[in-house]
């Protein structure tokens, strides 16, 4: 089994390996292990790898190594598509760095969040900035963000970053970052779990990048159970809060489709006194935070959103995902069931299905590959 051990980090070595160990990550996964030694040589990379598969170690850790820590000034460069993620990459590369003992600072930066606060945590110069193309820009213009020593520009769900909505950003940054560089190379990296033609074709100006591809899906993996409920639509978030306190749920994440019904899941299950929170795309940015923060904390049992948080969220230990409505498709499935089991550990899926729902369910099953099993619930004696 390969070790973090064999790759060599240079002088960091010692340190990040050992900032790894103590988070009881000794091996890299299959993404990290191709990716990780292209980028410590230079060499730009595109990354397509299932969810919940390491793709943010792969680029943090050969960053983190590169990082001259004598000069105060943005030298990596994460784009995100989303607040969440933006955020969980800056707090992730801190919390390593950290651990390792490295005197680098990481900063997230996304648009919709307080200005002002963001320009006094620029005046303490991170090293490392994740944030959204837009927000990043804007501070380029305003000469807060100084762009003269990104060496290194990652494009994280690249194939979200390059689509018809986010291209024009995305594109009008890193030609900000090549002016400010000059004549001066930049290393680009772009990860993401599917790759797209169109997201391919307009990442050409790539110059020979190195494409990695790492087959299979999570939602395959046998460290993930996938069962079924049938229940009555009426008494689907009856059957969430029984297999919650049931089965002893830690964390888990409800995935709904519609705003509506997740607002009133939320009333329903708070009523029940099960500790609940919500992540909606309707919700302002420190809502949103909040939520995801009061998740990640315990204070909240239990996550509901729609699928704006089925991509790219990394919360360490969810449990269990609940289906309270089935998914548009297999690939959503698959976004959604990689919020759990991660990095090996075991994890849950559970979707509950009334009749109507049946025939979809299984063409799911069959689609996936997944033979679902039917999980019973105890009913209470009237």
């Amino acid at each position: 089994m390969p070790s973090f051990n064999d790759i060599d980090f240079g002088e960091r070595s010692i340190a990040l390996v050992g900032a790894l160990k103590a988070q009881g990550v000794t091996s890299p996964l299959p993404v990290q292990e191709q990716a990780i030694p292209k980028l410590l040589a230079g060499a730009n990379v595109i990354g397509q790898a299932p969810t919940g598969t390491g793709k943010t170690l792969a680029y943090l850790l050969p960053a983190l190594a590169r990082i001259d820590t004598n000069k105060m000034q943005a030298q990596t460069v994460i784009l995100a598509p989303t607040y969440e993620l933006a955020m969980q990459i800056a707090r992730t590369a801190q919390e390593l760095a950290t651990a390792a003992g490295l005197p680098i600072r990481a900063l997230g930066l996304i648009g919709g969040a307080n200005i002002q606060r963001q320009m006094d945590k620029l005046k303490k110069k991170p090293q490392l900035i994740a944030g959204s193309a837009g927000r990043l820009i804007e501070f380029a213009h305003k000469g807060k963000l100084k762009l003269q020593d990104v060496n290194f520009l990652v494009l994280d769900e690249f194939d979200r970053l390059l689509d018809d909505q986010n291209l024009k950003n995305t594109v009008d940054f890193i030609n900000l970052v090549r002016k400010a560089r000059g004549e001066r190379t930049i290393q680009y990296a772009m990860f993401s779990a599917t790759a797209p033609k169109k997201a391919m074709d307009r990442a050409s100006f790539l110059e020979a990048p190195e494409i990695i591809r790492v087959e299979g899906e999570p939602a395959a993996e046998s460290n993930v159970e996938h069962s079924y409920v049938m229940t009555p639509f009426r008494e689907k978030i009856a059957e969430v809060r029984k297999l919650t306190r049931r089965l002893g749920v830690k964390r888990g994440i409800v995935f709904i489709n519609r705003t509506f019904d997740a607002v009133r899941t939320l009333e329903k299950l708070s009523y029940e006194n099960i500790r609940a929170t919500a992540l909606l795309g309707q919700q302002g940015k420190q809502a949103r935070a909040k939520a995801i923060q009061d998740f990640r904390t315990g204070k909240a049992t239990l996550l509901l959103s729609t699928d704006l948080a089925a991509r790219g969220l990394d919360i360490a230990d969810v449990d269990t995902v609940f289906n309270l409505d089935l998914p548009e498709d297999a690939k959503t499935y698959l976004h959604r069931a990689g919020r759990t089991g991660r990095a090996g550990k075991e994890g849950r899926v559970i979707t509950l299905a009334d009749m109507k729902e049946a025939l979809k369910l299984d063409k799911l099953s069959k689609a996936l590959g997944i033979e679902f099993s039917r999980l019973s619930v105890a009913r209470r004696k009237k």
